[in-house]
């Protein structure tokens, strides 16, 4: 059933998949679609005015600049990310303007990720690599670039929603030793998991692999630093599939070469893009990813479609699929 009258959504995005534009369009609309990438805030300041619904797919600042310059109409917005630290939600509050995001279909292709990671850190994929490179593939010595397992291991997790939960049920089948996780209140379905909500302290000191899944919020900001760190086992790995924001980059290079963490693997880092003469690059024991997390096409189509449906359902008054508050 389509809504009752036609209505206009700009597209901040030329590259969001065709299925969710289709998906619009089926069901009235009028999509706007920004033509620039990057994204030009100018071109979206220019084009946004008189819409009704807005579908999000950068990470520009999402604020009240925005929301005025679509006008008093503004029915909806849907970002097409699990994250919204960029967006001013209190401002959506205030205006009472309904704002989604997409976080339960990313857990799949982040969750895959984030073994990746753990394996990759664990045994020195980077470090290897680089020995390749520069002709010091040693054949000789029993100890050479001997790395950690997730058997047997503990793993510790910081946040435990959707994408640390698929990161447990994989882990399931690994024989690991157990699963910690810290959040603020305990998950009433961690026992599907095998799982232990422990404080944060006891995450830090007991965890081998500890995988950070969670929000930033002021609470969450530069969460693990040097005191995080110094708490840890010098065995540990550390890895961030969050944001960057959570962890104090240069605290974590420290650590990292001054060996009090074994390893790291960072699919989020702080500036995103990271410089390529940043400090953190040039150690051979982090492995950097550039923010891939989501970045399959599956995944892909699958939050723009939730995007879609969460503007659907809010021009249709009904509320949305995945509300950002």
């Amino acid at each position: 059933m389509s809504v009752s009258r036609a209505f206009k959504v700009l597209i901040s995005h030329p590259q969001v998949p065709a299925p969710a534009l289709q998906l619009l369009c089926s069901r009235g609309a009028e999509t706007i679609i920004c033509k620039s990438v990057p994204p030009s805030r100018d071109e979206i300041l220019e084009k946004v005015g008189g819409v009704d619904a807005i579908l999000w797919a950068h990470y520009q600042p999402l604020n009240a600049v925005i929301l005025d310059a679509a006008g008093p109409q503004l029915r909806a917005v849907s970002t097409m990310s699990s994250g919204i630290d960029f967006a001013d939600v209190e401002e959506f509050k205030r205006r009472k303007i309904p704002l989604g995001h997409t976080p339960g279909v990313v857990k799949n292709s982040v969750a895959d990720l984030a073994i990746g990671l753990m394996i990759a850190a664990g045994r020195h994929f980077h470090a290897g690599r680089t020995d390749i490179e520069t002709s010091q593939w040693v054949t000789e010595h029993i100890d050479w670039r001997m790395g950690v397992e997730i058997r047997d291991s503990v793993i510790g997790f910081f946040g435990f929603g959707g994408i640390s939960q698929a990161i447990a049920k994989r882990l399931q089948c690994w024989d690991v030793a157990k699963i910690l996780y810290t959040t603020r209140n305990r998950k009433e379905n961690d026992v599907d998991y095998k799982a232990e909500h422990v404080p944060f302290e006891r995450l830090l000191q007991e965890s081998d692999f500890l995988v950070v899944a969670a929000p930033l919020t002021s609470e969450t900001r530069e969460k693990f630093n040097s005191k995080a760190f110094a708490q840890m086992k010098g065995s540990a790995v550390f890895v961030n599939v969050a944001r960057g924001g959570l962890v104090n980059q240069a605290d974590l290079h420290e650590a990292l070469s001054s060996g009090k963490l074994f390893a790291a693997g960072l699919d989020v880092t702080t500036p995103e893009p990271l410089p390529a003469d940043s400090p953190i690059l040039k150690l051979p024991n982090c492995v950097v990813l550039p923010h891939l997390g989501t970045q399959t096409m599956k995944t892909t189509i699958e939050m723009s479609l939730l995007a879609a449906n969460n503007i659907i359902n809010a021009i249709e008054d009904k509320p949305m699929l995945s509300p950002a508050y």
